[in-house]
């Protein structure tokens, strides 16, 4: 495997604290790319780049692309840190185009100096959509050639193409003289892969959707001249800018946070598996990173509503919303949401006859029309997420979530003590099964109708994935339960 050492350590004074950049690189692999086998973005001197400076060089490639690096000292997690945010990482994103990467993190706990210890993911806002995949395995084919895309499957039995792009026309899987620890035919990476948003509707504008927060090359640079960080809950853009990560966010890998003290080593790794038209396939890029000084000072907005995108078009009378009430960025529960629906045709109020979100938060249509939800906290309505999309009701064309060909919908996902689950237009009769990550059966029961139950509360926490059999096929899906 390619490793690259960077042994340039740089420190900046600044109001009397230390403030660390990248001091070493250890292992850069990325993905196939458009960037990939370039100079400076895709090739080992992307390494040196990136150390000691936030404007550096380096593109992780398409999903499961990845770099390892660390500071001088270890990161604290430090409850005086503005926010409670402990590192920033940048990245080159812009307002309309996020690449985001998902971040983990490891103490050095049998203290050798290498990364050969435990990894927690940091949760950012999509860890907890069920879109969103733990343990996701993409395997990419060598073409063999230059100006050729790269065919890649999946362990779903799905498969797809990393496309070249006329603007890039080298070699897109890494070439050995550069990566001589990636085979030469075929290598696969594993990573948690989160859908995003990305609009690619109306060429040559293309958009892919910032995420809430928890991402690298998500949010935009701010100002170079400070060292502060960007307060990641809120949606302005504030001081250094950039991605800023708290290590409170840490998750094992069934799901539950884990309290660490510092941390010695970061992973970034593209998160999503999409392509941008003429922008080429969404690859996380990384400029650079610095941690975080204790400064009581400066304080800020922790709290936050995130809700999972809406499809660009909502064709279906019934849409299972996912929203989640987060604080310093764990999850909390028990918090009372109010909702707002506007939609062409509505009253002063943004009352809409005809469309609601139950106390499911279940979204019901009765009309076609541009839709606008809000979601806001009771106890204080300052904190609030909007989503939009369009509705179209009378399309012949009708948007499923499962390969069985009905509409499934699990909530409230996650789940603490019963997960509903709705089937719209079904009739028959149904066998659901629940299994763990390990593959083991922890629940078998049978349905009939469009909508049952589970009573999950003697579930251990982690993650699960429920197949549902009848007579108009089977599905599987994925739920969390806390």
């Amino acid at each position: 495997m390619f490793r690259s050492i960077i042994s340039m350590i740089f420190a900046l004074t600044l109001t009397g604290a230390e403030a660390q950049y990248i001091s070493q690189v250890l292992e850069f692999m990325p993905a196939p790319g458009q960037f990939t086998n370039t100079v400076p973005w895709g090739s080992p001197a992307a390494s040196e780049t990136i150390a000691g400076k936030r404007d550096g060089t380096m593109s992780l490639g398409a999903f499961g692309g990845y770099v390892i690096f660390r500071f001088e000292k270890a990161v604290e997690n430090h409850p005086d840190n503005p926010f409670g945010v402990d590192f920033t990482i940048f990245g080159n994103p812009t307002a309309d185009w996020s690449e985001p990467g998902v971040v983990r993190v490891m103490e050095d706990e049998n203290s050798n100096d290498l990364p050969d210890d435990t990894w927690y993911e940091l949760a950012g806002s999509d860890r907890w959509f069920s879109t969103t995949i733990s343990n996701y395995r993409v395997t990419y084919r060598n073409p063999g050639g230059a100006d050729l895309d790269v065919p890649w499957t999946d362990d779903r039995g799905d498969s797809g193409v990393v496309r070249s792009i006329s603007a890039h026309t080298q070699p897109y899987y890494p070439l050995p003289d550069s990566f001589p620890g990636i085979p030469g035919d075929t290598y696969t990476l594993t990573g948690t892969l989160i859908k995003g948003y990305l609009d690619t509707a109306t060429p040559p504008l293309i958009r892919s959707g910032r995420r809430a927060f928890g991402y690298a090359d998500n949010r935009e640079r701010g100002d170079a001249r400070t060292f502060l960080p960007d307060n990641p809950y809120t949606s302005e853009l504030e001081h250094s800018g950039g991605d800023a990560f708290d290590i409170r966010w840490a998750v094992d890998p069934s799901g539950q946070y884990v309290d660490l003290d510092s941390i010695h080593f970061i992973m970034v790794q593209t998160a999503m598996m999409g392509h941008g038209g003429w922008l080429g396939e969404v690859s996380t890029e990384i400029t650079g990173a610095i941690d975080v000084s204790p400064d009581r000072s400066v304080q800020g907005e922790t709290d936050l509503v995130v809700i999972r995108d809406l499809p660009q078009v909502i064709r279906v009378p019934e849409f299972q919303i996912e929203v989640f009430v987060l604080s310093r960025g764990r999850i909390q529960e028990g918090k009372e949401i109010r909702w707002e629906v506007e939609m062409e045709g509505g009253d002063e109020t943004g009352q809409v006859p005809g469309a609601r979100v139950d106390e499911t938060n279940l979204l019901i249509l009765e009309r076609s029309g541009k839709l606008s939800l809000t979601a806001s906290l009771v106890q204080d309505p300052s904190i609030r997420a909007t989503v939009t999309a369009a509705v179209d009701l009378e399309s012949t064309g009708y948007e499923r979530t499962t390969a069985a060909g009905r509409e499934v919908c699990l909530y409230p996902n996650p789940a603490t003590g019963r997960i509903f689950i709705r089937l719209p237009g079904a009739g028959g009769g149904f066998e659901i099964s629940v299994y763990d990550a390990a593959g083991k059966r922890c629940i078998r029961s049978f349905a009939v109708g469009a909508q049952t139950s589970l009573d999950v509360i003697e579930l251990p926490a982690g993650i699960y994935f429920m197949e549902i059999r009848g007579e108009r096929g089977n599905s599987r899906h994925r739920f969390i339960k806390q």
